[in-house]
């Protein structure tokens, strides 16, 4: 590309996407040279066809506004040659240039041949942390002005802006980079390798030394790393301050006393120093300030030997601990807390393995995408930690073959070995004295044969109701047979893995004849699970459920199985058996000469012990399913679309915390959170993890419920018992839509149902569209996190959810004021999970309804109303359309675990959109 060329910045608004019915309805262009913007070109088109209400409420553009603009026809030379002799970007290049390409020649110019960039791949390649890569949530999350998105001339003048970024920020990447993601920039799209190339010509004219804080290892360039070493005073030792007027001398006006966190702060620290008790339980709302209600008073206790575990619900609550509450404790706190988030090393990046995959790229170009991303990223990150990349999904086998293995696998002889990111998470432990897990890493301790948390006399399990829900899920196991039999024929494949690593084997035959006889099993073994399943499949014969609902395997109904079907499950256990004893004697062989192996070898030996890690999992999965029938167990069996089967094992004491191998590691722990108590009483989540001996302190909710939030409940709501679906989404749909009518803000409504949300979706959509509202709907309208950011800039939206949407959703103030519970969230008793918890415990002698199914749906309302309230200044009404919570003899249970001095009313949907219209816009 020459020096002074032209960059042309386009982007078209359009009636629809087909450019053969649909017509251009507005032409943005912007023009760059020499890394700036020299012109601009925009204007209106009539399309000469009715422009939809969905494409008018998008780009803001009427019927009445392109009516004096001129036809494409008038404008197609001029667009012509305002583009010739540039290069044509465009944000998702493919539909702007096929569309104009289209159109121009409809208006008899010739060809659009001009070569062409798209600002999609390149954000792709070096913006690679970023959300999303739409050009809305690039422009918000960039700060580029953005004044009226989806309009040509607005949008133009964004992708220019974002491209003007994108190049300055390549001009400052080391240029070993830009040289690999050169080579690796063949498999872009249009002419976006020749622009890549063109930058990187340029950058090798004018070579600029390295940034101060990056170094070069094995031909990657990497930022580098520190472990900042833990110091604490050592004059004087801190005490403890229990009084008001000593807590308010450490505070030194940098935050505020406030009583209740002040008692929180003394209940910890007295019970981490003196408490008989090994259990506390605090039930704190929102707004007590809960987590600095922990920090401060561990800041005097917790050392890099003896450091606090803090377990919380997701990764967006351990980023909050890191980048909001400890920074702020750290002002106030005489002992500096220094913290690190672990996770298991899957969540990283092993360097060595990346460098395999750019010796020996695929040629496919999402993975070659990909793989610059992660040359852009690795300058950047100093954890080499893959959720930084913000990825909804990591299915993708670039993903697979990138992913960490583990410490043992890695060359010591590899110069990356001294870079290694799960290395260096180790080095930061070791001078940390706080550890912050999730739920999910803390269950799977039990699972783990060497833990990865030190003992410690301090742990904390905040967001504390959770934790029997993901144990569970942890302790779930799965055996899918379609996905089994896939690999396990890929690799008995020529030249896949068994073959490779025979190739290994070459000199040692032992070894070599042991493989053999393992892949023959391997192969005896995928026909036995066919004929097995086909057995089981007969049990299930008469069974009336669809096939694709899981259904219950009991001893009863396992006991009809044929005499093949037997044979079958004794012929599998011999095959696993004896490939159990193979795995572990080539196992030890490979470990053991380890170190004579190649980088390139290793990581197929990773593939094989990954292998032998799922046949072992196999082997304790089908134990359990066709030998123990001990009623903690359940068995579900389903079908797939294929007609294969799914294994299924749920354990119901996986949540019994004194059975898990962590729980006496630990030597006091305190559970947290907003809501762990129903009503008054204390005992349910103790008793759901197993726990007898505990103390249990309720601080008292800060906020004033009577003035700043209301409970309703319509007198003509429908009687949901007897309404089929239908009627039961024509009644929710007339409330939403009577609702919109009046009220202004934003409303979230709840559902326990997929299929009635998405019913009141298609019969509201088009009049909220009409409306000027916009309707977003879980499954829907994209991924729960874009769902969830559209929803919070928007002032007047109508957000539909379910499952995930009934807590963990901080929208304060403005962003929501209205929530509508469609039907009180209890779980459905017909599905054969929950029918079989349920006889479950009343085998235990435990009323199911009143100790698990009614708690558990008391707490996900309070839940729900939680999302309203979350500041002092924050208002907020509940309307509930289930009259089971006024009429039912449980109703007044689950009102007695709302606060006490909620204002609860029953009146007449008018009375009350009109009380609501007052109450919200005071």
């Amino acid at each position: 590309m020459k020096k002074k060329q032209t960059y042309a910045v386009v982007d078209l608004e359009t009636t629809g996407t087909d450019p053969k019915v649909d017509r251009i309805i507005q032409f943005g262009c912007v023009l760059i040279q020499d890394g700036k913007i020299i012109s601009r070109f925009a204007t209106d088109i009539n399309p000469n066809q009715a422009i939809s209400k969905q494409i008018q409420q998008l780009t803001g553009i009427s019927n009445t506004r392109v009516q004096k603009a001129p036809y494409f026809e008038d404008v197609a030379l001029t667009i012509y040659n305002l583009l010739a002799d540039t290069v044509f970007v465009a944000h998702n290049i493919y539909f702007d240039y096929s569309f104009l390409t289209q159109e121009l020649l409809r208006c008899g110019t010739p060809k659009l041949k001009i070569p062409g960039i798209d600002t999609v791949e390149l954000a792709q390649i070096f913006l690679p942390t970023e959300k999303s890569f739409r050009l809305g949530d690039l422009s918000e999350s960039l700060g580029l002005i953005h004044d009226n998105p989806h309009q040509a001339d607005s949008d133009a003048q964004v992708t220019a802006e974002l491209l003007l970024l994108i190049e300055a920020k390549m001009r400052r990447l080391p240029l070993i980079t830009m040289e690999a993601i050169d080579r690796l920039s063949q498999q872009t799209g249009m002419d976006t390798s020749s622009y890549i190339h063109h930058i990187y010509e340029e950058m090798k004219q004018n070579i600029q030394p390295l940034a101060k804080e990056q170094h070069v290892v094995s031909g990657i360039a990497l930022r580098k790393k520190e472990v900042t070493l833990y110091e604490e005073k050592l004059y004087g030792e801190a005490i403890f301050p229990h009084k008001k007027k000593a807590k308010e001398k450490a505070f030194a006006d940098r935050i505020g006393y406030r009583s209740e966190q002040s008692r929180m702060m003394n209940l910890v620290y007295d019970h981490f120093t003196k408490d008989e008790n090994k259990n506390l339980f605090i039930e704190a709302a929102t707004g007590t300030g809960k987590t600095l209600g922990y920090l401060f008073p561990l800041s005097y206790l917790a050392t890099p030997d003896n450091p606090v575990i803090i377990s919380t619900v997701s990764i967006v609550l351990q980023n909050q601990l890191t980048e909001k509450d400890i920074p702020l404790a750290n002002q106030i706190c005489p002992k500096p807390i220094q913290a690190v988030i672990i996770k298991s090393h899957r969540h990283y990046i092993d360097l060595q393995r990346f460098k395999a995959t750019l010796k020996h790229p695929i040629q496919q170009k999402q993975y070659a995408l990909y793989q610059m991303g992660v040359l852009v990223w690795l300058v950047e990150t100093e954890t080499g930690d893959l959720d930084e990349l913000q990825l909804t999904n990591f299915n993708h086998i670039f993903w697979r073959d990138v992913a960490h293995r583990g410490i043992d696998f890695l060359s010591d002889q590899d110069s990356l070995y001294q870079e290694d990111f799960v290395r260096f998470l180790y080095k930061k432990v070791r001078q940390s004295n706080v550890l912050i897990v999730n739920h999910a890493f803390l269950a799977q301790e039990t699972l783990r044969e060497v833990p990865l948390l030190p003992k410690s006399s301090y742990l904390i399990v905040d967001e504390a109701h959770h934790l029997p829900d993901i144990a569970g899920k942890i302790a779930n196991r799965q055996f899918n047979y379609v996905s089994f039999k896939k690999q396990a024929n890929l690799y008995l494949e020529e030249e896949q893995l068994f073959d490779q690593v025979n190739q290994i084997f070459k000199s040692e035959t032992q070894e070599q004849r042991l493989l053999r006889i393992y892949s023959k099993a391997l192969s005896d073994l995928v026909e036995e699970f066919s004929d097995l399943f086909y057995e089981i499949n007969q049990l299930f014969k008469n069974d009336k459920q669809p096939n694709l609902e899981a259904m219950l395997l009991t001893k009863p109904l396992f006991d009809h199985l044929s005499l093949n079907g037997e044979t079958s499950i004794q012929k599998i256990e011999i095959l696993l058996t004896e490939m159990q004893e193979i795995q572990n004697r080539l196992q030890q062989s490979i470990v053991e000469e380890l170190e004579k192996y190649a980088v390139s070898e290793r990581i197929i030996f990773v593939s094989l012990l990954q292998f032998f890690e799922r046949i072992e999992f196999l082997y304790e999965c089908f134990d359990i399913y066709v030998n123990n029938w001990h009623p903690r167990w359940i068995k579900e069996y389903s079908i797939s679309p294929q007609g294969y089967g799914l294994l299924a094992i749920n354990d119901l004491e996986a949540s019994i915390l004194p059975e898990t191998t962590w729980y006496d590691r630990y030597e006091h722990i305190l559970y947290t959170g907003g809501t762990l108590k129903f009503g008054n009483d204390k005992k349910y989540l103790p008793n759901k993890l197993g726990l007898t001996d505990v103390l249990f302190k309720t601080l008292p909710d800060p906020y004033d419920y009577e003035k700043n939030a209301r409970l309703y409940i319509p007198t003509e709501a429908i009687a949901i018992s007897q309404a089929n679906a239908t009627e039961f989404s024509t009644y929710i749909a007339s409330v939403i839509q009577e609702l919109t009518e009046e009220q202004d803000g934003s409303m979230l409504i709840l559902f326990t149902s997929h299929d009635i949300l998405s019913n009141v979706y298609y019969r509201l959509h088009p009049q909220l569209l009409n409306g000027g509202r916009e309707l977003l709907a879980q499954g829907i309208s994209g991924s729960r996190e874009k769902i969830l950011k559209r929803f919070a800039h928007s002032k007047n939206s109508v957000l539909l959810g379910a499952d995930s949407f009934w807590e963990g959703v901080d929208l304060p103030g403005e962003a929501l004021s209205l929530l509508i519970v469609t039907r009180l969230p209890f779980e459905n008793p017909k599905r054969p999970f929950v029918k079989a918890r349920y006889d479950y415990l009343e085998e235990k002698g435990i009323n199911p309804f009143t100790h698990d199914a009614l708690p558990k749906s008391a707490l996900r309302l309070r839940q729900a109303l939680g999302r309203l309230i979350r500041s002092d200044s924050d208002k907020g009404a509940l309307v509930v359309l289930d009259r089971r919570l006024v009429t039912a003899k449980y109703g007044k249970r689950m009102l007695k675990a709302l606060p006490k001095d909620l204002s609860v009313k029953e009146e007449p949907l008018a009375q009350i959109v009109s009380e609501l219209k007052e109450f919200l816009n005071k």
